[in-house]
């Protein structure tokens, strides 16, 4: 088969992106055409922190994804889902893996990411569970680039009531309004999707369809 005559360029733009402080690429068609090639195929995102700039997936796949430190206890039986690490401590961790200068936007974010919903539900004269919702970060971008860092959020969820009957989902959202949700009958989907989402970092949330999720 013949090679890709834009390769080698590509490759020197990957390099050039990676090698600038601000993610720059020179305005010139040659240059513009190869960034589109790499957007389209998923290998730069617009940079969640330099205007114009962008971001390659390579250098993304160095970065930590963030979620309870305890998933694996949860996982293997040894604790319960209301003992997972604190959507507050997971957001911490986050700010605390930035580089100084984010940190104050990133901590903006706080209550659109890390809150969890207040409930204050009743049956039959007794107070239910807190429905669950544990957080998570990943590298990323969607039709929207991630929060500072170049990371999407998310969140395991109780959609129901009931914890024994609720049906679940798992959310994944960009600095705006770029989404992408898959729905489960059980939590243990639900985590096995999260543990699917966590190796899959870093992607463009449209590529979470091959997986099973909607997009918005």
């Amino acid at each position: 088969m013949p090679s890709d005559p834009h390769a080698a360029f590509d490759h020197n733009v990957l390099d050039l992106i990676d090698n600038s402080p601000v993610g720059a690429v020179p305005g010139t068609p040659a240059y513009q055409d190869a960034l589109g090639r790499l957007r389209a195929s998923h290998q730069v995102f617009p940079d969640a922190d330099h205007h114009d700039g962008y971001v390659t997936v390579r250098a993304l796949s160095a970065r930590p994804c963030f979620h309870a430190n305890n998933l694996d206890a949860l996982l293997a039986g040894a604790i319960d889902v209301d003992a997972l690490e604190s959507n507050a401590s997971i957001f911490n961790r986050y700010l605390a893996a930035l580089p100084v200068a984010l940190r104050a936007k990133a901590e903006t974010f706080r209550a659109n990411v890390a809150v969890r919903p207040v409930h204050h539900r009743k049956h039959g004269g007794v107070v239910a569970p807190d429905a669950v919702h544990t957080l998570f970060l990943t590298p990323g971008a969607g039709a929207h680039p991630g929060i500072p860092g170049n990371y999407l959020h998310g969140s395991v969820l109780q959609l129901g009531a009931d914890r024994a009957t609720s049906t679940w989902a798992v959310h994944l959202h960009d600095c705006d309004d770029g989404a992408a949700m898959f729905e489960s009958a059980t939590l243990a989907e639900a985590l096995a999707k999260l543990q699917e989402v966590i190796a899959s970092a870093p992607f463009h949330l449209n590529e979470l369809g091959a997986i099973g999720f909607r997009s918005n």
